[in-house]
């Protein structure tokens, strides 16, 4: 807790980055206490929880926006609409948006990629831009879902019988406070719908109509959560129902995305083929490809192909693809799912919602610090060594961005190794 305190006198994050992450790991020393001390309080923990948690979200809230560019994105993407244009056609830098440009235009990061946000996360954005104090009011927003993530996760921790005490993991995590009501970035409204969605399928009656609406609204707010349809699909009693009922209401909400765009947005389509930051597996595995010279044998097999088949012309579209970081891709892309097949076998709901989301950070190519506030609610109520370390250590990652060093190989083996470890060695994920 002191640390988040401290971190209203450094302001700018990232040129005070080695007093910050002092003050993370002095943070999380006081998370594994803060445990303890409230084990000995029933039934009051609840709401000291979310006491403490509304504090460190107003300290939070208060922080300028310096280790992340993205709520600025997020703004212009709302500036954008209400002004009448399509943020999935036109990138910052189109001509057509001249009139929208100032310092916020001058800041954004990557100008030349059209928006990757689906609409319900685009409809906040807009809502934000309108505001006063526009950066201010988009996190004030979200710190507001984010307590609410907590109230949720007690019920859940109740629902499922869990130690509630295990709530502030995610509640009072550096990780969650400094991403989410720090830095403002819209993952904490899709968390929220993802917990809410489980949560309502453990109610009586089973709201299967709401839950698969709440559903829907998280993967209208970052895609991802389509993943965990089977899972609640098992958990609500009637999975053919409710994945349909979800899957329609979240294709409704594409439509308009996908009309607009004849298919996959481009730059969601720019986001997976390029994007590449941090991959615990992708960064060495993509050097081990070209290593090996996989690419110049693919291309031989290209070759070849073309010459018995003498089809050239189709051929020829696959050698611009035929580079390590695509092949890397290709592999992860199948561990991944192989991945969901064994989480979506699991019965058991916590477990299964972990390694969903973990696997999905395992498997991904970008992972940027936020990203792991997917699974943390599961681990923080699983009590999940690995997982519960790697909030910690992704802030490692934030070093290569404000200091003269490289991530690969130094800072990615202090992130990923330490975390892999520790995740064999617990083999079920969890603790007692």
């Amino acid at each position: 807790m002191a640390a988040h305190v401290g971190l209203l006198f450094t302001h700018d994050l990232g040129n005070h980055l080695p007093v910050f992450l002092a003050l993370v790991a002095v943070a999380f020393v006081g998370l594994f206490t803060g445990e303890r001390l409230l084990h000995g309080i029933q039934p009051s923990v609840g709401q000291s929880i979310v006491v403490v948690a509304v504090c460190l979200r107003l300290l939070m809230v208060l922080l300028p926006p310096t280790l992340s560019e993205d709520v600025f994105r997020y703004l212009w993407d709302g500036r954008v609409l209400q002004a009448g244009f399509n943020p999935y056609e036109l990138p910052p830098e189109a001509p057509q948006l001249a009139p929208l440009r100032d310092e916020l235009w001058h800041g954004l990061p990557h100008r030349d990629v059209p928006t990757v946000y689906p609409p319900l996360a685009e409809a906040v954005f807009a809502m934000a831009a309108w505001m006063p104090a526009p950066v201010y009011a988009l996190k004030a927003i979200l710190a507001t879902v984010d307590v609410g993530t907590c109230v949720l996760l007690l019920l859940l921790a109740r629902r499922w019988q869990m130690p509630q005490e295990r709530v502030l993991w995610y509640a009072w995590n550096p990780l969650v406070t400094v991403e989410l009501a720090g830095m403002g970035h819209i993952d904490g409204l899709g968390v929220a719908l993802v917990v809410l969605t489980t949560l309502l399928l453990t109610l009586p009656g089973r709201r299967i109509g709401t839950a698969a609406v709440a559903a829907a609204a998280a993967v209208l707010t970052k895609l991802v959560p389509i993943l965990a349809f089977p899972t609640w699909g098992r958990q609500s009693g009637r999975a053919a129902t409710f994945v349909l009922l979800a899957a329609a209401v979240a294709l409704a909400g594409l439509l308009p995305m996908i009309a607009t765009t004849d298919g996959a947005p481009p730059g969601l389509v720019r986001y997976g083929v390029s994007w590449e930051f941090n991959g615990p597996l992708f960064e060495p595995l993509w050097r081990l490809l070209d290593s090996v010279g996989l690419p110049a044998t693919a291309h031989a097999g290209l070759d070849r192909l073309k010459d018995v088949s003498g089809e050239h012309d189709f051929w020829n579209r696959f050698y611009p693809w035929n580079y390590p970081q695509i092949w890397a891709k290709v592999l992860l892309a199948a561990g991944l799912t192989v991945s969901m097949l064994w989480a979506w076998k699991d019965r058991d709901t916590p477990r299964s919602m972990q390694k969903i989301f973990g696997a999905v950070i395992i498997f991904s190519a970008t992972v940027y610090p936020w990203y792991a506030i997917w699974v943390l609610p599961w681990a923080a109520l699983r009590r999940s060594p690995a997982w519960l370390m790697l909030t910690a250590l992704l802030f490692l990652s934030y070093i290569p961005q404000f200091a003269a060093v490289t991530l690969f190989p130094w800072i990615h083996a202090l992130i990923w190794i330490p975390f892999l470890v520790v995740l064999v060695l617990t083999r079920r994920w969890s603790m007692p």
